[in-house]
């Protein structure tokens, strides 16, 4: 039988991945949409730990609506980043601009602008040490499962993540808006021709995935009982490396791969230091460049 040590190392890097899973998927929405990486998505995830922590001081809501006001906020937050840092290089949609280099590479720049703004602004407004969170609303009590203790926060991370990542599939397979995100993800261009409103589909791409950022926020927020203005920055590099992995545009690509990610970690904190534990993202991604360039799941539209 597995050693109960392994079994409970386990269920902590499900736990990891699943919340890099729902980092990822907003990295690989707006990649498949738009051609271009979020770099400001990091900062979604914190706004959203922010928002939830902003609702607790004030009223102390049960943690369900704590939940909702973060996935609100979320939306709200990839609104915005839409407005401000995307949708000024869309103002050509001929063929050649949708391929540009150039305006790809804008693109990046202004996120990863907004990503450094938005980080700082919340620095001066919360300061830079860690906010605690109440104590009551901290989802990291034990739970004893035989020979296993794992917390309670665990538990709730897999359930919401199982149960958005299979709302996730509901829309983009049975509502109108998902089959346009899923049409304009496949041909930008034809898309348009054919009456899909490319800019609605857009903006809903962005409020979608970061919905689910700034919950993966509140979430690892409440677990880990600390809020602080640049929490979002170590995930955002994990859930990029998975939309990596998977091949940029393949969704249960970057899902699977975020999970690898995450029990990978949660393993190898028995062998190394956990100071060093982060290093297996980064050598998942170098294997990945050399010896699997378009992703483990990846078309051959592009390599990585």
């Amino acid at each position: 039988m597995l050693d109960p040590y392994y079994l409970q190392q386990l269920l902590i890097g499900l736990s990891l991945g699943v919340t890099y899973a729902l980092m990822a998927i907003g990295f690989t929405l707006i990649f498949g949409v738009l051609n271009v990486v979020n770099f400001a998505h990091g900062e979604v995830y914190t706004i959203g730990a922010f928002a939830g922590l902003i609702a607790i001081t004030a009223f102390a809501p049960p943690l369900l609506i704590v939940l909702f006001i973060a996935l609100a906020i979320g939306a709200l937050a990839g609104f915005g980043l839409e407005r401000i840092a995307f949708r000024p290089f869309r103002r050509f949609s001929d063929e050649a601009s949708l391929k540009s280099r150039a305006m790809r590479e804008a693109t990046l720049m202004s996120s990863l602008a907004v990503s450094i703004v938005v980080r700082e602004a919340l620095e001066l407004i919360f300061g830079s040490q860690m906010q605690a969170v109440p104590f009551d609303y901290m989802i990291n009590k034990p739970i004893q499962l035989g020979p296993v203790t794992i917390s309670n926060g665990d538990i709730i991370i897999l359930v919401v993540a199982i149960v958005m990542l299979g709302g996730l599939q509901y829309v983009l397979k049975r509502t109108r808006i998902g089959l346009s995100i899923r049409a304009v993800s496949n041909n930008a261009l034809g898309a348009k021709y054919v009456g899909i409103n490319t800019d609605m589909t857009i903006v809903s791409t962005f409020v979608v995935g970061s919905m689910m950022g700034g919950a993966a926020g509140l979430l690892v927020g409440l677990y880990y009982g600390a809020i602080f203005p640049a929490m979002g920055f170590v995930p955002g590099i994990k859930a990029f490396v998975a939309m990596i992995m998977g091949g940029l545009t393949s969704i249960p690509g970057a899902v699977i791969c975020a999970l690898l990610l995450g029990l990978s970690e949660g393993l190898a904190t028995t062998f190394i230091s956990s100071n060093w534990a982060d290093m297996v993202a980064y050598g998942f991604l170098i294997v990945t460049l050399i010896f699997f360039p378009r992703g483990l799941f990846g078309a051959r539209r592009e390599r990585v």
